[in-house]
């Protein structure tokens, strides 16, 4: 074996990043293994037609914890996001539209179009879910009462339920309501009308293989507005430079704190001796020697391709068997010689700078899961194009435009036994038709593309079944049980093992938390960071 760490990080993805950057400060001496040649993982930003750059996966920001901002100091270092004016823009099948964000008195004047009531009960509804959403925000950088520990597991769980303790009884039947219940569901219990319902709903689909009338889709939904842009709580933005400039900022920051980073090193297998981890094996024979390994891969990655079945206790390994991973996405990044010319709004606007939803009511978006379950990909998926380009002119020539169509409703696996590689090109074709039919000449103006299905986001960033979250978020893999309970509080079954990717609390999402929560484990463990209780 090579010289010894004090800690081998499994992927340099941006949870990856933060942890290691943690570890080092502390005074570890650690390393991070990467596959591909690029730092970043899924948050990478790559020239994909000559003169225009996009992000390749993740692609807009919201959800990174302002702590690790803070602490890894990446505002001095060039991070800067802007923030979209709006937050989303849906294009109706009757030649309408609605615009939601930009104050709560802009949307509300948005929603009297379609309904008085709608726009009325609207500020009973975000402190509702703002409510609920400040609960998950207290809850994101916090580690999760592990299962099995005793007392500390008792006090670990007083400590955490306090806060849901506080709230009036209402506002816990509002916690009931989006953890357990359908998006549609929780929904029709606030509004009337189907575009509004739409607006909502949309969030509860991404990167969810599932109907908004799947029980617990509702908490999907609230996953994606608990975090903030530039101090304001729920609101999203572009990362200027692209999503891969915040992971370069965050490989600097590392290695100035003396955290080696090898590209091009993909793991073969970890290496388990006496029942501890040891160290990896790469693909090309150098085995490197540490005194704890820390996997920023899935857990279906880690423990189904990375490690023997006979290093994992029986059960665990059923149960990792067992543990859902597959989002059902599909990506595309398509160079535009023009703006998108929507049929309901033509000029360009500030909806341009917004997310545009092409999923007009719920029923759509059902229909496009159920087409999917049956055909393999909806014929009408449901599409957000995001056009970073309109307020990040680094990305593509002067006049010209760079857009992320991010799609949903693709099944991580074919039925027939049918290959993606097979059917990628005609079901990026089905996407272009669907925002032609909103945005005519919009085919006519693309003049570079790329697409990865579920197999292409597998292939290209190790996401098993082109998840991007690293596992479904469903309330039998949240929190204390995510990815296994009894293993969720970032140690791995094997002594030495962690995990500090998506595949642990609080998920997907560029956040961060996973990998700062990850490193407070592992110096806890150390005897370098003492939990409050003791």
């Amino acid at each position: 074996m090579t010289k010894a760490y004090d800690a081998l990080i499994i992927g340099a993805g941006h949870n990856g990043l933060v942890c290691a950057f943690y570890l080092a400060k502390a005074g570890l001496k650690v390393r991070i293994v990467e596959a591909r040649d690029v730092v970043g993982g899924a948050a990478v930003t790559e020239e994909f037609a000559p003169r225009f750059r996009n992000s390749v996966a993740s692609y807009t920001v919201s959800l990174l914890q302002p702590k690790v901002i803070a602490d890894m100091k990446l505002a001095d270092h060039g991070y800067r996001v802007i923030e979209r004016p709006i937050s989303n823009f849906l294009p109706q099948e009757d030649g309408g539209y609605l615009k939601l964000g930009g104050g709560l008195e802009r949307t509300q004047a948005e929603f009297r179009k379609f309904s008085a009531r709608d726009a009325e009960v609207l500020p009973q509804y975000y402190d509702a879910l703002e409510n609920v959403a400040e609960l998950l925000r207290d809850l994101a950088l916090r580690v999760p009462p592990n299962v099995g520990e005793g007392m500390r597991t008792l006090l670990d769980g007083a400590r955490q339920g306090r806060r849901f303790a506080t709230l009036s009884l209402e506002q816990q039947r509002d916690v009931l309501d989006l953890f357990t219940k359908s998006a549609r569901t929780m929904l029709d219990s606030w509004f009337e009308s189907e575009a509004v319902k739409a607006a909502f709903g949309f969030d509860a689909v991404v990167g969810n293989y599932a109907s908004p009338d799947t029980p617990g889709s509702a908490y999907v939904l609230l996953h994606h507005v608990f975090g903030e842009v530039n101090g304001k709580k729920g609101a999203w933005g572009h990362s200027v430079g692209g999503m891969g400039k915040i992971t370069e900022i965050m490989a600097k920051v590392c290695r100035d704190h003396g955290v080696e980073i090898s590209l091009e090193s993909p793991v073969a297998k970890v290496l388990v001796d006496g029942g501890k981890a040891v160290g990896v094996k790469l693909v090309g024979g150098e085995e490197i020697a540490a005194a704890r390994v820390i996997a920023n891969v899935g857990p279906k990655l880690l423990y189904e391709r990375m490690m023997d079945a006979g290093d994992l206790p029986a059960d665990f390994e059923r149960r990792i068997k067992g543990f859902k991973a597959g989002s059902g996405t599909f990506r595309m990044n398509v160079a535009l010689s023009e703006l998108p010319r929507f049929t309901c709004l033509p000029e360009p606007g500030e909806h341009h700078q917004s997310g545009i939803i092409l999923a007009p009511t719920l029923d759509y978006m059902d229909c496009a899961f159920l087409d999917a379950k049956r055909d393999g990909w909806s014929k009408e998926p449901i599409v957000e194009m995001l056009i970073p380009s309109t307020v990040d002119d680094s990305l593509a020539p002067e006049g010209c435009h760079v857009a992320s169509l991010f799609c949903q409703q693709f099944a991580p696996e074919l039925p027939g036994g049918r290959d993606w590689d097979d059917e990628e090109e005609a079901a990026a074709d089905c996407i272009i038709d669907t925002v032609e039919k909103h945005a005519p000449g919009f085919r006519a103006s693309i003049v570079g593309q790329t697409r990865l299905s579920p197999k292409g986001l597998e292939r290209k960033f190790g996401l098993v079944g082109g998840d991007i979250m690293h596992g479904n978020m469903s309330l039998d893999q949240l929190w204390s049980a995510r990815p296994v309970l009894g293993n969720g509080g970032y140690r791995g079954p094997v002594k030495g093992l962690y995990m500090c990717g998506a595949g642990t609390h609080p998920g997907g999402g560029v956040t961060g938390a996973p990998g700062h929560n990850a490193a407070q484990v592992i110096l806890r463990d150390r005897g370098l960071f003492a939990p409050r209780w003791r």
